[in-house]
């Protein structure tokens, strides 16, 4: 059975949507209002909102507010797992390519 990582799931979910991706792009620079995240996107206020939920309950970012700005900051170690997940798969795949490649050089050698 796979090792089934629930918080992975949300994650990849969340950034499944290029909204989003932009919004954590953004974040990855530093902190922004929601105001100035919502700036470059073509979308209401509401909907925002909505992605900036989506983000926050897969961890991807968090947000504080004070008086009426809520300032939203990108959680760099919630990126780990997705990143050490994907490490993984490449790592996998690039040790199968290098005993394909060995088993290719070998069978030419051998002609």
């Amino acid at each position: 059975m796979l090792n089934h990582q629930p918080s992975l799931d949300l994650m990849f979910a969340a950034l499944a949507d290029g909204s989003r991706r932009s919004m954590v792009e953004r974040l990855s620079r530093g902190p922004a209002s929601v105001k100035e995240l919502a700036e470059p996107l073509v979308m209401s206020l509401p909907a925002v909102l909505q992605h900036l939920r989506v983000l926050e309950e897969s961890g991807l970012v968090r947000s504080r507010k004070t008086g009426r700005v809520r300032t939203c900051y990108l959680e760099p170690v919630a990126l780990s797992a997705a990143e050490q997940w994907i490490a993984d798969r490449r790592a996998g795949w690039v040790s199968r390519l290098d005993r394909l490649d060995e088993f290719l050089t070998a069978e030419g050698e051998s002609e």
